[in-house]
C-alpha cells in the first residue's frame, strides 16, 4: 500500500472510525499542531546533552501519540474508541509532568521575567516546542469551546508540558552556567 493515497486530493482528511473532515477542520488544526509539536520535541531530545532530559521527552513524546489519537476521534466515537483498548489522557499523565515541575523548581533555577531563546542549541529547540505546544494548546480550546473536546485533561496536560518546556530550557541553560 503506498502513502500516497489520494483520498485526500479533494481536501479532506479522515479521523478514526472514517470520518472525513475537511482539512482546515478545528479538530485536524489540534491534532496537527500536536503532531508538530511532538516533531519539535525530537528534534530537542536528538540535541540533549543530559540524558535527564532526553529520557524525559521521550515519555512525553510517548504520551502524545495517546494525546494525538484521542483527538482524531470525533466525540461520537469517544466509546468505540476505549472499547477497542485505546486509552485515553488520564490525570495520572499530567501528574508526571507535575512531579518533573516540582522536581527541576526545586533546584532553584533563577530566571527573572520573560526569556531570551538561543543561550543554547538545544534550550532553543525546547523553547520552539513550548511555543507549538502553546499553539495546540490554543487549538485544543477552541475544540473545547465549541463542545467538540469530552476529555478536559487533554488541556491541563498541555497547559502543564508548556511550563515543563520552559523550565526544561532554563535548566539546560544553568547547567551551562555551571
Amino acid at each position: 500500500m503506498s502513502i500516497a493515497t489520494k483520498t485526500g486530493d479533494n481536501g479532506t482528511t479522515a479521523l478514526m472510525y472514517g470520518r472525513r473532515v475537511p482539512k482546515h477542520h478545528a479538530r485536524v488544526e489540534a491534532y496537527g499542531t500536536v503532531d508538530e509539536l511532538n516533531t519539535a520535541l525530537g528534534l530537542a531530545r536528538a540535541t540533549a546533552e543530559h540524558d535527564f532530559v532526553r529520557s524525559n521527552l521521550l515519555a512525553v513524546q510517548k504520551d502524545l501519540i495517546v494525546l494525538m489519537g484521542e483527538l482524531c476521534v470525533q466525540p461520537v466515537d469517544l466509546h468505540r474508541y476505549t472499547g477497542d483498548g485505546y486509552l485515553p489522557v488520564t490525570p495520572d499523565m499530567t501528574a508526571k509532568l507535575d512531579v518533573l515541575v516540582k522536581e527541576i523548581e526545586a533546584q532553584n533555577i533563577s530566571f527573572k521575567g520573560w526569556a531570551t531563546p538561543g543561550a543554547t542549541a538545544h534550550s532553543a529547540a525546547l523553547d520552539v516546542a513550548r511555543t507549538v505546544c502553546r499553539r495546540a494548546e490554543r487549538r485544543v480550546c477552541e475544540l473545547k469551546f465549541t463542545d467538540e473536546l469530552r476529555n478536559q485533561e487533554i488541556v491541563l496536560y498541555l497547559n502543564r508540558l508548556s511550563d515543563l518546556l520552559w523550565l526544561f530550557a532554563r535548566w539546560v541553560e544553568s547547567q551551562r552556567e555551571k
